[in-house]
Protein backbone atom coordinates (compact mmCIF):
# COMPACT_ATOMS: atom_id res chain seq x y z
CA UNK A 1 0.00 0.00 0.00
CA UNK A 2 1.27 3.47 -0.79
CA UNK A 3 2.16 5.90 1.96
CA UNK A 4 0.71 9.40 1.91
CA UNK A 5 2.15 12.30 3.85
CA UNK A 6 0.44 15.64 4.29
CA UNK A 7 0.38 18.50 6.73
CA UNK A 8 -2.95 18.32 8.54
CA UNK A 9 -3.87 21.22 10.81
CA UNK A 10 -0.23 22.23 11.00
CA UNK A 11 1.18 18.77 11.79
CA UNK A 12 2.85 16.39 9.35
CA UNK A 13 0.81 13.18 9.19
CA UNK A 14 1.47 9.98 7.26
CA UNK A 15 -0.33 6.73 6.68
CA UNK A 16 -0.52 3.71 4.45
CA UNK A 17 -3.65 3.78 2.31
CA UNK A 18 -5.14 1.82 -0.53
CA UNK A 19 -5.16 3.75 -3.79
CA UNK A 20 -8.94 4.12 -3.59
CA UNK A 21 -8.97 5.67 -0.09
CA UNK A 22 -10.82 8.97 -0.08
CA UNK A 23 -9.39 11.95 1.75
CA UNK A 24 -12.45 12.02 4.04
CA UNK A 25 -11.77 8.39 5.00
CA UNK A 26 -8.11 9.11 5.67
CA UNK A 27 -8.98 12.08 7.89
CA UNK A 28 -11.73 10.30 9.83
CA UNK A 29 -10.54 6.70 10.03
CA UNK A 30 -6.75 7.00 9.94
CA UNK A 31 -6.29 10.30 11.77
CA UNK A 32 -9.42 10.33 13.98
CA UNK A 33 -10.51 13.79 12.79
CA UNK A 34 -14.24 13.18 12.84
CA UNK A 35 -15.32 16.81 12.49
CA UNK A 36 -15.27 16.28 8.73
CA UNK A 37 -18.60 14.57 8.12
CA UNK A 38 -19.68 12.03 5.52
CA UNK A 39 -23.17 12.97 4.45
CA UNK A 40 -24.05 11.77 0.98
CA UNK A 41 -20.98 10.06 -0.54
CA UNK A 42 -21.93 11.68 -3.86
CA UNK A 43 -20.48 15.21 -3.58
CA UNK A 44 -23.91 16.76 -3.15
CA UNK A 45 -24.13 17.88 0.49
CA UNK A 46 -20.79 19.55 1.34
CA UNK A 47 -20.58 18.14 4.89
CA UNK A 48 -17.08 16.89 4.07
CA UNK A 49 -15.51 20.20 2.97
CA UNK A 50 -11.92 20.77 4.07
CA UNK A 51 -9.21 23.09 2.78
CA UNK A 52 -6.48 21.63 0.61
CA UNK A 53 -3.70 24.14 0.03
CA UNK A 54 -6.07 26.90 1.13
CA UNK A 55 -8.99 26.03 -1.16
CA UNK A 56 -12.24 24.41 -0.10
CA UNK A 57 -12.55 20.85 -1.42
CA UNK A 58 -15.21 18.19 -0.94
CA UNK A 59 -13.04 15.50 0.63
CA UNK A 60 -15.41 12.74 -0.52
CA UNK A 61 -14.33 13.47 -4.11
CA UNK A 62 -10.59 13.62 -3.48
CA UNK A 63 -8.35 10.61 -3.04
CA UNK A 64 -5.96 10.70 -0.10
CA UNK A 65 -3.16 10.13 -2.61
CA UNK A 66 -4.14 13.33 -4.42
CA UNK A 67 -3.49 15.24 -1.18
CA UNK A 68 -0.04 13.70 -0.74
CA UNK A 69 2.31 16.59 0.06
CA UNK A 70 -0.56 19.04 0.52
CA UNK A 71 -1.52 21.25 3.42
CA UNK A 72 -4.94 20.19 4.69
CA UNK A 73 -7.05 22.10 7.20
CA UNK A 74 -10.11 20.55 8.81
CA UNK A 75 -12.69 22.12 11.10
CA UNK A 76 -10.54 20.96 14.04
CA UNK A 77 -7.70 23.12 12.75
CA UNK A 78 -9.59 26.43 12.63
CA UNK A 79 -9.88 27.29 16.31
CA UNK A 80 -6.89 28.52 18.26
CA UNK A 81 -7.15 26.38 21.37
CA UNK A 82 -10.36 27.40 23.12
CA UNK A 83 -10.65 30.56 20.99
CA UNK A 84 -13.03 29.97 18.12
CA UNK A 85 -12.12 31.09 14.62
CA UNK A 86 -14.07 34.27 13.70
CA UNK A 87 -16.29 32.29 11.30
CA UNK A 88 -17.06 29.68 13.97
CA UNK A 89 -17.88 32.47 16.40
CA UNK A 90 -20.16 34.12 13.83
CA UNK A 91 -22.07 30.85 13.31
CA UNK A 92 -22.50 30.57 17.09
CA UNK A 93 -23.49 34.20 17.54
CA UNK A 94 -25.92 34.33 14.61
CA UNK A 95 -27.47 30.89 15.22
CA UNK A 96 -26.21 29.61 11.87
CA UNK A 97 -26.73 26.01 12.85
CA UNK A 98 -29.38 23.71 14.21
CA UNK A 99 -28.44 20.03 14.34
CA UNK A 100 -24.84 20.90 13.40
CA UNK A 101 -24.23 18.07 10.94
CA UNK A 102 -23.61 20.39 7.97
CA UNK A 103 -21.88 23.07 10.04
CA UNK A 104 -18.23 21.97 9.63
CA UNK A 105 -18.56 21.94 5.85
CA UNK A 106 -20.49 25.22 5.84
CA UNK A 107 -17.86 26.90 8.00
CA UNK A 108 -14.96 25.61 5.89
CA UNK A 109 -16.65 26.79 2.68
CA UNK A 110 -17.48 30.14 4.28
CA UNK A 111 -13.86 30.69 5.36
CA UNK A 112 -12.73 30.13 1.78
CA UNK A 113 -15.29 32.67 0.55
CA UNK A 114 -14.26 35.19 3.21
CA UNK A 115 -10.61 34.80 2.26
CA UNK A 116 -11.59 35.97 -1.21
CA UNK A 117 -14.31 38.48 -0.34
CA UNK A 118 -14.47 40.19 3.05
CA UNK A 119 -17.88 41.73 2.33
CA UNK A 120 -19.98 39.24 0.35
CA UNK A 121 -23.56 40.12 -0.54
CA UNK A 122 -26.42 37.82 0.41
CA UNK A 123 -26.55 36.64 -3.20
CA UNK A 124 -22.80 35.92 -3.25
CA UNK A 125 -23.02 33.91 -0.02
CA UNK A 126 -25.99 31.88 -1.26
CA UNK A 127 -24.26 31.24 -4.59
CA UNK A 128 -21.01 30.20 -2.90
CA UNK A 129 -22.80 27.79 -0.55
CA UNK A 130 -24.80 26.12 -3.34
CA UNK A 131 -22.86 22.89 -2.80
CA UNK A 132 -23.53 22.84 0.95
CA UNK A 133 -26.90 21.50 2.00
CA UNK A 134 -28.63 22.09 5.32
CA UNK A 135 -31.74 20.08 6.01
CA UNK A 136 -32.71 21.99 9.16
CA UNK A 137 -32.56 25.72 8.47
CA UNK A 138 -33.90 28.11 5.89
CA UNK A 139 -30.34 29.42 5.36
CA UNK A 140 -31.25 32.92 6.55
CA UNK A 141 -29.12 32.71 9.70
CA UNK A 142 -26.35 30.89 7.86
CA UNK A 143 -26.09 33.77 5.38
CA UNK A 144 -26.03 36.30 8.24
CA UNK A 145 -23.35 34.27 10.00
CA UNK A 146 -21.17 34.05 6.88
CA UNK A 147 -21.42 37.78 6.27
CA UNK A 148 -20.56 38.58 9.90
CA UNK A 149 -17.71 36.06 9.91
CA UNK A 150 -16.28 37.47 6.70
CA UNK A 151 -16.29 40.99 8.15
CA UNK A 152 -14.67 39.74 11.36
CA UNK A 153 -11.98 37.96 9.36
CA UNK A 154 -11.27 41.09 7.36
CA UNK A 155 -10.41 39.08 4.26
CA UNK A 156 -7.98 36.64 5.87
CA UNK A 157 -8.09 33.46 7.91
Amino acid sequence: MPTVTMTVNGMERSGNVEGRTLLVEFLREHLGLTGTHVGCDTSQCGACVVHVNGTSVKSCTCLAAQADGAEVTTIEGLANGSDLHPMQEAFREHHGLQCGFCTPGMVMSAVDLANQNSDPSEHEVREWLEGNLCRCTGYHNIVKAVQAGAKAMGGGS
